[in-house]
């Protein structure tokens, strides 16, 4: 009889975060297929993304992770096939197109001006004729990407004076991605967004699907944390998904009374924790790791001290000579436990891997990691393709 959900160990609440993030199947033998990585971000519920490439894009970590080998064009098939879609969903982020609807009232709150994004928003107020042809263009010429409608006639980076050196067309585009007017349907091979309309990127279904009040599109989003999640706080079930703690207050109350969610107590945790009805303790984990600093298991900094004891800042904007462990340094989880750091570089013009620095956590003997992280830093080297 599967124990009832009341009260966790810390060792249950790891056991459930990590099943619900992926670590509860073994990586495949073969190469992962597609569907394989659309599974997965089914489950996740949201990759977030990010443009650094010292060793990869942040938002292939994840599935490497728990997929281990795999086609890394997957994103942009998954993409194609209108299987995921773009959106802010954490922060940038990859989101099965399913659960479009659920962020219609954060475009439309963005459109109307009750969600105010400090430089977006201004422009448009200042600028509506221009984003309004920007749109237009769109519309009946096609797909555009950012570039093919600069407006920009100084060398990029001369005039400090744009948001995040930004010229009019692309702030305009990004206004009308935020607002869900335009959409992305891709990204081209320098990473930059490809914005096309909604009606040619999304599948029918989900366009024609009803749109959800922001009340009941906002607790379905946190029903979604809770599965995605396991065992969480209030804050963490905010924070997977952007809300607001204040904003999910009441909706919490109502899933709980619903009895969509249950409140748990974790060990160790001062506040009160919350589990889905469906939640179970996993049989077996398949938890090592290399992980992306922007993976969803470790993004939450105060849920990694509490879940894991892993205190865990990513230093890429601290000074060089303030860092502690490395420029872009991923967590080493072995067996479901946060053993060490790697601070890592792909040498792509010597097909190399560069492996800078590893620093094992406190309490763990270099020896007891070194077989293990030396076969996930081959795994990786193999699928990055690093002699």
């Amino acid at each position: 009889m599967p124990k009832r959900l009341d009260e966790l160990t810390i060792v249950e609440a790891r056991s459930l975060a990590l099943a619900a993030q992926g670590f509860d199947k073994p990586r495949t033998k073969s190469k992962s297929l597609t569907s394989d990585v659309v599974a997965l971000f089914t489950k996740l519920g949201v990759v977030q993304i990010d443009s650094v490439n010292v060793l990869v894009r942040s938002q292939e970590l994840p599935l490497f992770s728990r997929l281990g080998d795999h086609d890394r064009n997957a994103i942009s098939k998954a993409t194609e096939s209108r299987k995921i879609f773009e959106y802010w969903g954490h922060e940038a982020a990859h989101l099965p197109v399913e659960i479009q609807p659920l962020f219609r009232w954060k475009m439309h709150a963005a459109r109307s001006g009750k969600l105010k994004h400090w430089g977006l928003t201004s422009f448009y107020v200042e600028n509506k004729a221009f984003v309004n042809r920007i749109l237009k263009h769109v519309e009946v010429n096609g797909s555009t990407t950012a570039r093919e409608l600069t407006t920009r006639t100084k060398k990029r980076g001369a005039d400090k004076k744009t948001w995040w050196n930004w010229d009019e067309s692309k702030t305009a585009l990004e206004y009308l991605f935020l607002t869900g007017q335009l959409m992305s349907c891709g990204r081209g091979t320098d990473f930059a967004r490809i914005y096309d309309t909604p009606d040619r990127v999304l599948p029918k279904k989900v366009l024609n699907a009803p749109t959800p009040t922001e009340h009941d599109a906002r607790k379905q989003l946190l029903v979604r944390s809770a599965i995605a999640q396991g065992a969480a706080t209030a804050s963490d079930l905010a924070d997977y998904y952007r809300q607001k703690p204040a904003a999910v207050k009441p909706l919490i109350a109502e899933l709980l009374e619903e009895g969509e969610l249950c409140e748990v107590a974790v060990d160790g945790w001062a506040e009160k924790a919350f589990v889905h009805r469906s939640a179970k303790l996993p049989k077996k984990l398949y938890a090592t790791a290399l992980l992306s600093p922007f993976d969803s298991l470790v993004w939450c900094r105060p849920r990694n001290e509490r879940l894991f004891d892993f205190h865990y800042r990513i230093e890429i904007y601290t000074p060089k000579e303030k860092r502690k462990f490395g420029y872009y340094v991923l967590p080493f989880m072995l067996n479901g436990q946060m053993v060490g750091r790697v601070d890592l570089k792909a040498d792509r013009a010597n097909s190399k891997l560069l492996v800078h620095s590893v620093h094992t956590e406190k309490g763990i003997n270099r020896a007891s990691i070194s077989d293990a992280l030396n076969n996930e830093l081959r795994a990786l080297a193999t699928w990055l393709q690093l002699e």
